[in-house]
């Protein structure tokens, strides 16, 4: 045999229109040409939206299903990019969150960016983006995704802090769900201290938002009692500049608080909070004006706490408040507490 007769001649449609080599891993863009995936995810990285062979414009939903496929802990790029794509209408964020193995992806992404920070930012980012349009968000709820938003939480700029509360707060929704988060070790402890009155106040009006989202179980409610979060939500009402939402919202929580034996316990023996409570009524909103009617009446006629009855009578113009709400247009339900309490006072 000559040796001329041991070479193989490699088929022209087994090399990349790229780079001309054997391709190790093809595919396939929708003109019907065939590259090598290194190949042509450099073309697209180089910012070029065209089909290289053919110079016909892709469409976006193509570069993104090659970036998709493309994910590995090395490819922040790839992350950025379809971050930009889902931040750009609802259309293509119903596109993400259908697309065929995309959260199973970003899932076994965040699995291999462990501890990266930036990497993992830009995953709750994504995540927070199509969270609505995901229909099954039981995924989410696992342990792995539940360690991501805690890193965020302890260690991400606000921004993504944010992003990781909304994502929490959406997938709060049944009894099953919430207390799965709770039970995510450091988790509602580091919910709690995001409400400290010296973080960006984005991230406390988020916080409130997702902590009111899971509270109802009873196992919730007592816990955060246990974290302090009444003291923190004094702090809260107590400074004079804080916006219009985070108090209606930091009254909200302390309601469905007071509700719970160990926080009515807790709102009777601080009078500096009752007094705090009582000067929001009439003088926020309406609706910070029914939550803090509704907690002082728990705790005071549902309850009979004795010593927060005391400290709301010795509060300046607390039961002219109650006169005019009485006479006021608010909901039948706030002025009937408003009257209850003026007859237990009287």
């Amino acid at each position: 045999m000559r040796k001329d007769d041991l070479y193989i001649t490699i088929p022209s449609f087994f090399r990349c229109p790229i780079s001309l080599d054997v391709m190790k891993s093809p595919v396939s863009l929708c003109t019907g040409v065939t590259y090598d995936r290194a190949s042509i995810q450099r073309w697209l990285d180089s910012g070029n939206n065209t089909c290289p062979a053919t110079m016909q414009v892709l469409q976006s939903k193509e570069i993104v299903k090659l970036l998709v496929k493309q994910l590995d802990k090395n490819c922040s790029s790839s992350l950025a990019k379809i971050v930009c794509f889902a931040g750009e209408s609802e259309e293509n964020r119903e596109f993400l969150a259908r697309m065929d193995g995309f959260l199973n992806t970003v899932f076994d992404f965040m699995r291999n960016a462990e501890s990266d920070i930036k990497l993992i930012e830009q995953v709750v980012s994504i995540l927070d983006l199509i969270q609505s349009k995901i229909q099954d968000k039981k995924p989410l709820l696992e342990s792995n995704c539940l360690s991501t938003i805690l890193l965020v939480l302890q260690r991400g700029t606000s921004d993504s802090q944010i992003q990781s509360l909304r994502l929490l707060e959406s997938i709060a929704i049944d009894g099953e769900s919430k207390l799965k988060i709770v039970e995510k070790e450091g988790l509602l402890l580091e919910l709690v201290n995001s409400l400290s009155k010296e973080k960006d106040e984005r991230l406390i009006e988020a916080s409130l938002s997702c902590l009111s989202a899971i509270t109802k179980p009873k196992r919730v409610k007592t816990k955060l009692i246990q974290y302090r979060t009444i003291p923190e939500l004094k702090n809260l009402l107590s400074e004079p500049n804080m916006s219009v939402s985070i108090i209606e919202k930091s009254l909200k929580l302390l309601e469905t608080l007071s509700f719970c034996k160990e926080g009515r316990v807790e709102i009777r023996h601080d009078s500096n909070l009752l007094q705090a409570i009582v000067q929001k009524v009439l003088k926020v909103s309406s609706k910070a004006t029914e939550h803090a009617v509704t907690v002082l009446w728990s705790v005071c006629c549902l309850f009979r706490e004795e010593k927060a009855q005391e400290a709301v009578v010795g509060c300046s113009n607390g039961l002219t408040k109650f006169l005019l709400l009485m006479q006021s247009d608010c909901s039948s339900a706030t002025r009937q507490m408003s009257a209850d309490l003026l007859k237990l006072f009287r």
